[in-house]
């Protein structure tokens, strides 16, 4: 391991503390999935769009609406973000790449195809996020933390369907 990486330890102790307090202060437990869903929404009713027509967005008396951000998930996201970059940065391995070297040596250095399969893994992922009704954060971590079945077995699935892909794509 090198040594401006965090212990998974350490990091995975903190996560769970984070997760308490969050419970503790807030009365919120983990999740990011729902914020696409209402950003989309957002983005599409400044567009002009009337999501009002769209069931999805008004289930659950507009929970996933134009009007639900901003609010606590979307700060959540964005401090995944920061939290990142923060860290990266105080560890010296922040560098700007179009490229990952392991997709390079797997694929070739081509921003463009990379991107693109990026963003079709990302729509993927995000509706089998949406029907799982929450994503690896919020099934994982939240669901995990309350001993709740459904967060074991989409967990599990979660694991599971990275470790075929990364296998398909990746043969080592």
């Amino acid at each position: 391991m090198q040594s401006n990486t965090w212990n998974p330890y350490i990091a995975g102790a903190l996560t769970g503390v984070l997760l308490t307090l969050s419970v503790l202060v807030a009365g919120k437990y983990f999740g990011a999935s729902t914020t696409f869903a209402r950003t989309a929404a957002k983005i599409e009713a400044v567009a002009g769009i009337d999501t009002g027509r769209i069931e999805y967005f008004t289930t659950k008396g507009g929970k996933f609406g134009p009007d639900s951000i901003p609010n606590w998930q979307v700060l959540f996201v964005v401090g995944i973000a920061l939290g990142g970059l923060g860290a990266s940065l105080a560890s010296g391995t922040f560098k700007l790449q179009p490229v990952p070297t392991m997709w390079a040596e797997r694929f070739g250095e081509r921003p463009l195809w990379r991107n693109l399969t990026a963003f079709v893994g990302g729509a993927i992922l995000i509706f089998g996020a949406r029907l799982a009704g929450g994503c690896p954060s919020g099934h994982g971590l939240s669901g995990l933390a309350q001993l709740a079945v459904s967060g074991f077995v989409a967990l599990t699935f979660f694991f599971v369907g990275g470790w075929i892909t990364a296998k398909l794509l990746y043969r080592d």
